[in-house]
């Protein structure tokens, strides 16, 4: 018997259903944010703006190593949930367990290329000599540690389509808020610099990443378990293709940070990168919003899907779209509302570089009204297993629309050029989601 409490992928969703499901998600979204921003918040106050500058140029490169698990994560996730709604309960556990074993051995492989370019790539993203030994500190450490952040992301996701998201949201809260304590005790109380930070980002994320493979090889009572399963390539390039979009966004959204620090580097010196750095730490929260409804919502999609409920799958649709056009604004005004306090949180010691990240990140704030749209149509597609799309979504949003408007905008309008990107590049990507839409609706129905 259904406890009445419990809701099942094969439910009726209402909106109130929706943001119940999806919730847990959108937290522990957050809370992985979380690690990198009070990361952040600790080196630029404690160890000075050198060195949060150092730590920002590194991190969309750390994000480019770890994509891997995003993509084994929605896209596997698609396909598991899949073979849930065609009720081939017990395959979609033989096609998790391979998804987390090929996770784990691309993590060993990736963090063996990142320890032995490190370097060289540090240097290439433009670190001078002040920047190059913190940046090196920090990555040192956390590149050991991918596998394991690689598997947390898969695992989000896949609490997900296990029907148990308060469970992956409670590891994630207690990951998060072990580094959080961490970087207190590592920094403030003994003084380990930017070797403290990641010393305690890497902890954090080992728990999100280890707790969650001893449940899953445990249970037996969530939809899908750890265990025994056959190398089977198909399902892997089939995983790997669903995914692609979120790959692609990962990928791309680090090549445009890295475009935005050479164009920082070049207008503002290292105070554009460390104000760039600040306005990104926020982001990574409020954005986290819109991919943890979206990551929330893709396996109940796929479910559907699967099961052939065209009428559900259009529910779906016109509910989220209408939900995340809500959020996106009450995001937009907490932005505008509270761009102050959170810039004097992160660079109020210096009062120019201050006056530099206010101003960006008040003018960064207006695309928070349409990123969301963008970033649900490219996982309703993934959600599909329409990888194709969902990557043609992610592709042009930030590596040709928006790499495009921040090197040519700034031509034309210096720095305030720079900080209008985003918002060019998501007025035009929405273009492009509203035709995919368009286009594909007979095909699926919704």
């Amino acid at each position: 018997m259904k406890r009445r409490d419990t809701i099942h992928l094969s439910d009726h969703f209402t909106a109130g259903r929706l943001w119940r499901y999806a919730f847990p998600s959108v937290i522990m979204m957050i809370f992985t944010s979380i690690y990198m921003v009070v990361d952040g918040l600790f080196i630029s106050n404690i160890v000075g703006k050198t060195a949060f500058a150092a730590v920002n140029l590194l991190i969309p490169a750390l994000e480019i190593f770890g994509a891997a698990g995003y993509v084994f994560g929605t896209g596997g996730s698609a396909l598991v949930a899949k073979e849930l709604g065609e009720g081939r309960r017990h395959e979609a556990s033989r096609t998790f367990s391979l998804l987390v074993y090929t996770t784990i051995a691309v993590g060993i492989v990736i963090a063996g290329i990142a320890s032995a370019v490190l370097r060289p790539l540090t240097l290439w993203l433009g670190a001078d000599a002040g920047m190059l030994k913190a940046a090196l500190i920090y990555g040192r450490i956390l590149v050991p540690a991918l596998p394991l952040i690689m598997l947390q992301y898969l695992f989000q996701v896949f609490f997900v389509t296990a029907e148990r998201p308060k469970l992956g949201l409670a590891i994630t809260v207690i990951a998060g808020l072990a580094n959080m304590v961490l970087d207190a005790l590592f920094m403030a109380g003994f003084h380990w610099g930017v070797r403290g930070a990641a010393a305690a980002t890497a902890i954090s994320q080992g728990i999100g990443g280890l707790v969650p493979l001893v449940y899953f090889a445990r249970t037996r009572t969530a939809a899908i378990h750890l265990g025994r399963t056959q190398l089977n390539w198909r399902k892997i390039a089939k995983a790997a293709s669903n995914g692609l979009s979120e790959f692609m966004g990962t990928v791309s959204l680090s090549i445009v940070s890295i475009c935005y620090n050479f164009q920082l580097l070049r207008f503002a010196g290292e105070n554009g990168v460390a104000a760039y750095g600040a306005i990104m730490y926020v982001s990574f929260i409020f954005l986290s919003v819109f991919f943890g409804y979206g990551t929330g919502m893709a396996p109940v999609t796929s479910y559907h899907y699967g099961a052939g409920h065209k009428a559900e799958l259009h529910s779906l649709l016109k509910k989220s779209l209408t939900t995340i056009g809500g959020v996106g604004l009450i995001l937009f005004g907490a932005a505008e509302l509270f761009s102050g306090p959170l810039t004097q949180l992160f660079v109020g010691y210096d009062p120019k570089l201050f006056a530099m990240t206010l101003q960006g990140f008040r003018i960064y704030s207006l695309a928070y009204l349409i990123s969301g749209l963008n970033l649900y149509a490219s996982s309703f597609f993934t959600a599909l297993n329409n990888g194709f799309v969902s990557a043609a979504i992610a592709f042009l949003r930030t590596l040709v629309f928006e790499t495009g408007c921040v090197w040519l905008l700034p031509v034309f309008f210096g720095l305030k050029g720079i900080w209008f990107s985003i918002l060019v590049a998501e007025i035009l990507a929405l273009l492009v989601s509203v035709g995919f839409l368009a286009k594909n609706r007979k095909r699926y129905g919704y």
